[in-house]
């Protein structure tokens, strides 16, 4: 991609109406466009972003066993009365001009609606177990949209449901998916810890999260510091514990961000759905479920928050827009030959395979296209100047490493 072709532009000013350091940098970075509070459009680099994640998150989902379907983001009435989430306040609530109350809401979870349709589909202990999800855009009514992507009033998530003749299957599964999930967390460069919560409005008893510690994250957890057990605050086994009562240790409070999040849903939607099958004997039960669901963008926005500095944004190479961000740097007597020789990298490198971000401007300073590459942050910076070219060499630098190497140019091409 030549950089003067893109269609946004970088901001050198911080915008005034964002606190969060994954809203300014990406808004700065122009990944982002804030349409409205909680409601962000994803741009050409931020959305190759989201495409690189939600790859990671589908091998590890189909490597589990995973079929991707996709759900309608108008969820009606009937799915959600039998279960008692019709009246919530999280929903945006729909209707027609007929209508003298509105009949649909738009979809904030779907544990309701893919039951119904595995009620059309299973019948027998031979029919289970499955497990089914979606990446899609979920809506929730957010009082206190802020913190950027971390916290919005419509945002892209990935929700997984699973499907058991009991509940010893689903702990199988469970532990299927707790492993996934942190392949996940760990490819996408986040160290999450797995975390003890609470049920909410999605079944009553404990659940798990996955949790980045973060000095802003919202989430409070008190974290083993000698076994790794964790607890979200608002459980109370080691609340006011002095030490960990699995191990002895010592116990610390910590800010986290959550980035996932799973459920054993137990019978809670079949039976209300009439969701059963038929065990070898013709006896009917209801089918057991588990729910599962990470925060694409929310995953965004947390790894911008952990990997960062005072330049910009420092991307893990597997998320990264772009893995090359080759600057060309134009030379008082060489212009001509060392645009020819920018040209020709950038050539070799698409040709090899590599994601190349070309800063072939020409109204930008190398001071200006230096920190635009620090802001946007892709993994490696290549520069081309008439410096570069008198030794036959372009400059490579890390982001976030201070240091620069020399490679010649004959042998650019094999490094990646």
């Amino acid at each position: 991609m030549r950089q003067s072709q893109l269609f946004t532009k970088t901001l050198r000013e911080t915008p005034t109406d964002e606190i969060a350091v994954n809203a300014r940098l990406l808004t700065r970075g122009g990944f982002v466009f804030k349409n409205s509070a909680g409601v962000y459009s994803f741009l050409p680099l931020g959305w190759r972003v989201m495409n690189k994640i939600t790859k990671i998150v589908r091998e590890e989902m189909n490597a589990i066993g995973g079929q991707e379907m996709f759900m309608p983001a108008l969820v009606e009435r009937k799915y959600l009365e039998p279960t008692a989430r019709w009246n919530l306040d999280v929903g945006f609530f729909v209707g027609g001009k007929e209508d003298k109350e509105p009949g649909f809401v738009l979809g904030w979870t779907h544990e309701e609606v893919l039951t119904a349709i595995a009620a059309k589909y299973i019948s027998s202990y031979k029919d289970i177990p499955f497990a089914a999800y979606q990446i899609q855009t979920k809506f929730r009514n957010e009082a206190r949209a802020k913190s950027g992507l971390l916290r919005g009033k419509e945002f892209m998530m990935k929700d997984l449901y699973s499907f058991h003749a009991d509940d010893k299957d689903l702990k199988r599964y469970y532990e299927e998916v707790r492993e996934a999930y942190l392949r996940i967390f760990k490819r996408c460069g986040l160290d999450a810890i797995y975390t003890v919560a609470a049920g909410g409005m999605f079944t009553t008893g404990n659940t798990h999260e996955f949790q980045v510690l973060s000095d802003v994250g919202e989430d409070t957890v008190l974290l083993c510091l000698k076994c790794g057990y964790a607890e979200n605050s608002e459980i109370l086994e080691l609340k006011n514990a002095d030490e960990c009562p699995k191990c002895g240790g010592n116990v610390a409070e910590k800010n986290s961000i959550e980035v996932g999040n799973i459920f054993p849903l137990g019978t809670k939607y079949s039976g209300a759905l009439d969701l059963e099958y038929a065990d070898e004997s013709g006896v009917k039960h209801p089918v057991v479920m588990g729910s599962y669901g990470i925060g694409i963008s929310r995953l965004k926005a947390t790894i911008v928050e952990i990997s960062n500095d005072m330049q910009g944004i420092i991307w893990p190479e597997s998320v990264a827009p772009f893995k090359v961000h080759l600057v060309l740097l134009d030379g008082q007597n060489q212009e001509a030959e060392v645009r020819k020789q920018a040209e020709e990298i950038y050539a070799d490198l698409l040709k090899a395979g590599v994601e190349v971000l070309y800063d072939d401007r020409n109204d930008k300073s190398a001071g200006e296209k230096f920190a635009d590459a620090d802001l946007i942050g892709c993994p490696v910076r290549v520069v081309v100047s008439s410096k570069t070219l008198d030794k036959k060499s372009a400059e490579i630098k890390k982001r976030g490493e201070k240091e620069t190497e020399l490679v010649p140019l004959e042998k650019l091409a094999s490094l990646w």
